[in-house]
């Protein structure tokens, strides 16, 4: 279902001349603009309009930041009232009546053990402030300086977040296996491999020869994002929580991707029924503007004055639009939405994995989906399952966006193709997006030098593979 090409003109040169200036001016390190050369001049929903002329949907959504989708009426009128109230959008930590409405509406979704003993502490704009947050408390609040933390996580950009992601190798992290079925470290996959991948936490906690001592956390996703869309199994997470709580160390969710519903729960923590200590909180909550906070046991609260702070921790616009957020989630049930759906999209995907050998596993919860993609020419006979195909998964993405459809990558080697719809996706959008997504594959794999041979041959797969 390809995207008809806009008439050449004016529009055209105007998307051309911002790129190319785009190009010019800022960094190398620039990540989305290099694989998504798009001007966006509009958007509404799922929907967005660039400068060409073209219409793409949205499937990348702020990386998950969008719960609403673009500019959603609730949202846009919360921002509005505080617009024309007059009121300061600007004021630090002092407390005002769209601070105090917004942490009403968030404690009111909170698990419900946290939210009635909880704390929470505003932080800079972004996720990884959050982080930051979340660790100097619990290493104020223990007196440990060591974090326990998982192969193939990501929490932000910042020292201390990089420190606690799959690529740090500093020595104040100690790093544990992630149940990860289809690409087991343990080579088994299920329940067997998340059970030894607990027990081998126990062992390093327990035994005083391990060289970890007693850290002063543990930070975990209960859905790994970056890391290739990986659910954390639930009796695992109980396991962690079981062993985290016997041994006074405090747990952290980073929930700043899984939150708002977007898991098919409003919290990710509440598919297995977890209560942390710490939730790391950013993203939607701030319905499209930054906002980061943590929420935490008040036991925690060994901060004295000013012991971390952030400029622009007093985002009003952020939490007027937020709050509208949250309480649009809520009362419209789209955490339930999202988990109906996305188990729909997720058999369309297992239905298309059945045709194409390259898609090694689909997996997600809710609406928050991968599909890895995989070599299957250069597989290890002896492997359990084929590598990663990151270029494959680079042409796909390129091909859906020909096709008008925006996704993103993740994973090993960047072999995952992600989709992070808005929870208020319809259902004939999503129809339109899977056929586009299966547009762009079989585009891609017919464009691969060795797309026709692998294609057609019968290649070893693993015994399982599952959907979460």
């Amino acid at each position: 279902m390809a995207v008809t090409e806009p008439a050449p003109g004016a529009p055209t040169a105007a998307h051309e001349g911002i790129l190319r200036r785009q190009s010019l001016r800022e960094s190398a390190a620039r990540t989305y603009a290099r694989s998504l050369p798009i001007v966006p001049v509009r958007a509404r929903g799922l929907t967005i309009e660039g400068a060409d002329g073209r219409r793409y949907l949205d499937c990348l959504s702020g990386a998950g930041t969008l719960a609403l989708g673009h500019n959603h009426p609730a949202v846009l009128e919360a921002i509005r009232k505080v617009l024309d109230s007059g009121a300061p959008l600007h004021i630090l930590d002092l407390a005002t009546p769209v601070k105090d409405a917004f942490t009403t509406e968030l404690f009111a979704t909170l698990p419900g053990p946290l939210a009635q003993d909880a704390r929470i502490q505003f932080c800079g704009p972004a996720g990884t402030d959050a982080v930051e947050a979340a660790l100097k408390l619990v290493r104020a609040a223990t007196g440990r300086s060591g974090l326990l933390a998982f192969t193939g996580a990501y929490h932000g950009m910042t020292a201390g977040a990089l420190e606690a992601s799959g690529g740090a190798t500093d020595v104040r992290v100690t790093r544990l296996p992630f149940p990860y079925d289809y690409r087991c470290p343990f080579g088994i996959g299920g329940e067997r491999a998340a059970e030894l991948a607990a027990r081998w936490t126990e062992s390093l906690l327990d035994d005083p020869k391990s060289g970890v001592p007693r850290p002063a956390g543990m930070i975990l996703e209960p859905v790994q994002g970056e890391g290739g869309v990986i659910p954390a199994p639930d009796a695992w997470m109980r396991r962690m929580r079981a062993l985290t709580a016997s041994r006074s160390v405090p747990l952290i969710a980073d929930e700043v991707q899984t939150g708002v519903g977007r898991t098919g729960t409003f919290w990710g923590v509440e598919h297995s029924g977890v209560v942390p200590d710490v939730m790391v909180l950013s993203k939607a909550i701030g319905g499209s503007l930054p906002l980061a906070v943590i929420v935490y046991r008040s036991e925690l609260d060994s901060w004295q004055p000013g012991a971390h702070a952030g400029t622009f921790r007093g985002n009003q616009l952020a939490m007027a639009a937020g709050a509208a957020t949250l309480a649009y989630v809520r009362e419209n049930r789209l955490a339930e939405r999202a988990a109906t759906l996305g188990s729909r999209m997720l058999a369309g995907l297992q239905g298309l994995a059945a045709t194409h050998p390259c898609i090694g596993d689909v997996r997600g919860r809710g609406l928050m989906i991968g599909v890895e993609l995989v070599d299957t020419d250069c597989a290890d006979p002896d492997a359990l399952v084929p590598p990663p195909a990151p270029e494959l998964a680079a042409a796909v993405q390129r091909e859906c966006l020909s096709r008008g459809l925006i996704v993103e990558l993740g994973g090993r080697q960047a072999g995952v193709v992600r989709l992070l719809p808005p929870l208020t996706i319809t259902d004939e959008q999503a129809v339109a997006v899977l056929d586009r997504f299966a547009d762009a594959l079989a585009a891609a794999e017919r464009s691969s030098p060795r797309g026709s041979a692998s294609h057609g041959s019968a290649h070893r797969r693993s015994a399982t593979r599952k959907s979460h």
